[in-house]
């Protein structure tokens, strides 16, 4: 698998930055992952790096961005925090990654059965945790279609805010973002949604 250069960066579309994920993803589910020269690939990407996707995931030990769509050294840029929620931070990484460094899609990641999503539902207060949760809140009180049991022992209602907290984070990209709003209004990059079932292993794209 060839490492990424600037030239083979400018030639993927957004479309087609959504196809390569998808494709290694099936990679991932079916066992079929791409053999790559990792430190090879290290040696390559040294004087400079080229990812066409930029990738907000939860810590979550089950979904590392690189491991579920099968990409190597270069590939991708992976923000990780809990509940894949967004702060300012946030924003200005993948800022740079598209703006600066060429990235041309960026997808914001949830997963199944996420302890942080658990944790708004169950309205957990636990010291700096408590911060990061209450972004997530937005999502939980979003749902409206659950009316009984809105806990982390009700699994539709957790996967539900899932859902939700992927597109909350999804609509603050564009509205917090000038540069970003830019972007996709120039078909530059797109802003894609997405599940991975961690379970199957399997990324549902919304």
């Amino acid at each position: 698998m060839k490492t990424l250069t600037k030239e083979m960066q400018s030639s993927i579309s957004p479309s087609m930055a959504l196809e390569l994920l998808k494709e290694g993803n099936r990679r991932f589910v079916n066992n079929l992952k791409i053999n790559r020269n990792l430190l090879q690939q290290a040696n390559e990407t040294s004087d400079g790096q080229h990812p066409f996707a930029v990738i907000l995931s939860c810590i979550d030990s089950r979904t590392s961005a690189e491991l579920i769509f099968d990409q190597g050294l270069g590939d991708i840029f992976s923000i990780r925090i809990a509940g894949n929620i967004m702060n300012e931070d946030i924003l200005g990484s993948m800022e740079f990654g598209c703006k600066i460094a060429g990235a041309k899609i960026i997808i914001v990641l949830g997963h199944t059965k996420c302890g942080a999503i658990k944790g708004a539902c169950d309205n957990v207060e636990m010291g700096n945790l408590t911060a990061l949760v209450n972004k997530i809140k937005p999502a939980v009180d979003a749902e409206k279609t659950t009316l009984e049991d809105r806990h982390s022992g009700n699994s539709n209602f957790v996967e539900n805010v899932a859902s939700l907290n992927v597109q909350k984070t999804m609509k603050r990209i564009t509205t917090e973002s000038n540069i970003l709003r830019e972007l996709v209004a120039e078909n530059k990059i797109e802003i894609v949604g997405g599940i991975h079932d961690i379970t199957t292993g399997q990324v549902i794209f919304i």
